[in-house]
C-alpha cells in the first residue's frame, strides 16, 4: 500500500519459508494482477496454480481472495470487486481486498466505487492502526475522482500528517492541483514532497510523469522534454504502465508540435507490443497506438488496430470486462486517433468526439484520459470543427482557470466568432 519498491521481496522470504502457506503467493499474484499487464497476468496464473493444492485447508479469508484473483485472471474484474465487497462488509479491515479492489476500480474507471469503497470502510480503522493512512489514502484519491477537490485535499494531509510514506496520498494531491489548474502549488507539492516518493518507490516514474504534465499546463515543453528523457526513458521504462506513461506524455507533446519521433521509437523498441496482447485491455492498445503513431509508423498503426479488432470480435475472450469496452469505446478512440494522423482531421474529431462520453469505462484517471480532449482539440483546430473546439475549451475554462495550454488552444481555434463562421 505504500509502493514500496522491496515489496516483492518480503513477499519471497515468506514463499521460502512456508511454501504452502497460500497467501503470501496470493499476495505476490495479486501484486502482478494490479498492473494489469498481459505478461504478468501468467505470472500470476502460476501462482494461484501453486495455491491451488493448498487452498482448501486454508482459512475462508485467504478462500475469498483466492476466489477473487481468480476471476481477474479471468478478466471478469466487476465480480472480483463484488467478492472483495462482499469480504469487507464482514471484514472492513481487510487491506488487501481493499488495495485490490481499488486498483481494479481505477482500471474500469468506476469513480463512485474509488470514492465509496473507501469511504464503507474508513471508520472501522482506528486511528492507531498503522495502516490506516494508507486507507485514507485511498480514499483521497477517490475523492478527487469525483470532484471532491477539497475534501481530497485534506484527506490527504490527514494521511500525509500521520504517515508521510502513504504516497498514495501525494498522488492524489498532484491530480488535485492539476484539476484546479494550479500549476505553481502542483509544482511547489511534488518537490516538496519529492525525498518521499523519487527513491524507492513504484509511484516515482509516475509521479515524474505529473511534474512533467504540469509543465505542459505551463506550455515549457523543453522542461517537460527533459523529464521525459531523465525519468521516462530507457531502463526506467520496467512495467506497461511505465511505458504508457511515457507514450501518454510524448503523444501530448507530439500534438503541441513537439518532434518526438526518435523518442517515440525508442519507446516501442523497449515496448513491443505483440498481437497476442492486443485487444487485452483497451488503455494499454490506445496508448501503444499512440506510440506507433508518434513514431510516425503509420503501418505499424493500422496493424496494431486490426490485432485489436480481431481480438475483440474473438468469441473465446466475451467473457471478459474488458472485452465490450475495447469494442465500444477502445477501437473507436484508436480509429479517431489514426484519422488524425492521415490528416484526416474533421473524420478525426468526429470519430474522437463520438467516444469522448464514455472513455471512463477505459479506466485510468481523468488527468490520463485529458489526452483524448487533448488530440480533439489538436484536430478541431485544424479542420472544420472549430467551433466544437470552442465548446470543449468553454467546458475547460468552466472547470478550472485557463492555463497557458488551455490559452494556447484557445488562440488555435480562435474566438467564438472565428469558431462559429
Amino acid at each position: 500500500m505504500a509502493y514500496d519498491a522491496t515489496a516483492l521481496a518480503g513477499i519471497a522470504d515468506a514463499i521460502d519459508a512456508d511454501p504452502e502457506w497460500p497467501l503470501p503467493r496470493l499476495m505476490k499474484a495479486g501484486f502482478w494482477l494490479s498492473l494489469p499487464e498481459p505478461v504478468r497476468a501468467r505470472e500470476a496464473a502460476v501462482e494461484l496454480d501453486a495455491v491451488r493444492a493448498h487452498i482448501g485447508r486454508a482459512p475462508p479469508r485467504e478462500q475469498a481472495h483466492f476466489a477473487a484473483l481468480q476471476r481477474v485472471v479471468e478478466g471478469r474484474w466487476a465480480q472480483a470487486c463484488a467478492l472483495w465487497d462482499q469480504l469487507l462488509v464482514e471484514h472492513p479491515r481487510d487491506a488487501l481486498a481493499l488495495h485490490w479492489a481499488h486498483r481494479l476500480d481505477f482500471h474500469r474507471g468506476d469513480a463512485l466505487q474509488l470514492r465509496a469503497r473507501p469511504a464503507r470502510a474508513l471508520p472501522e480503522w482506528d486511528a492507531g492502526d498503522p495502516l490506516q493512512p494508507f486507507v485514507l489514502g485511498l480514499y483521497a484519491f477517490g475523492l478527487e475522482e469525483c470532484h471532491e477537490y477539497g475534501a481530497a485535499e485534506d484527506a490527504a494531509r490527514q494521511a500525509l500528517h500521520a504517515d508521510a510514506q502513504v504516497r498514495w496520498a501525494i498522488h492524489a494531491v498532484a491530480h488535485v492541483m492539476e484539476m484546479q489548474g494550479r500549476i505553481d502549488d502542483g509544482v511547489a507539492w511534488l518537490r516538496q514532497h519529492q525525498p518521499g516518493w523519487a527513491e524507492g518507490s513504484d509511484l516515482a516514474l509516475h509521479l515524474w510523469w505529473h511534474a512533467a504534465l504540469l509543465r505542459i499546463e505551463a506550455m515549457d515543453l523543453a522542461g517537460a522534454l527533459r523529464l521525459a528523457d531523465s525519468h521516462l526513458a530507457g531502463d526506467a521504462l520496467r512495467l506497461a504502465r511505465d511505458r504508457i506513461d511515457a507514450a501518454a506524455l510524448l503523444w501530448r507533446l507530439h500534438l503541441l508540435g513537439v518532434d518526438v519521433a526518435s523518442r517515440c521509437r525508442a519507446l516501442l523498441d523497449a515496448w513491443r507490443p505483440d498481437a497476442d496482447a492486443a485487444g487485452l485491455h483497451a488503455f494499454d492498445d490506445l496508448h501503444a497506438l499512440l506510440a506507433m503513431l508518434g513514431a510516425g509508423d503509420l503501418v505499424a498503426a493500422e496493424r496494431w488496430i486490426a490485432h485489436c479488432a480481431a481480438r475483440v470480435l474473438a468469441a473465446a475472450d466475451a467473457a471478459r470486462d474488458n472485452h465490450a469496452v475495447a469494442r465500444e469505446v477502445g477501437l473507436p478512440l484508436m480509429r479517431g486517433m489514426l484519422a488524425l494522423a492521415r490528416a484526416q482531421v474533421d473524420t478525426a474529431a468526429e470519430q474522437l468526439y463520438a467516444a469522448r462520453a464514455q472513455a471512463p469505462r477505459l479506466g485510468g484517471s481523468h488527468a490520463q484520459r485529458d489526452l483524448i480532449d487533448q488530440t480533439l482539440l489538436a484536430a478541431a483546430a485544424q479542420g472544420s470543427a472549430r467551433r466544437l473546439g470552442r465548446a470543449l475549451l468553454n467546458e475547460r475554462c468552466m472547470a478550472k482557470p485557463a492555463t497557458a495550454l488551455t490559452r494556447h488552444w484557445i488562440e488555435r481555434i480562435g474566438p467564438a466568432e472565428e469558431a462559429s463562421a
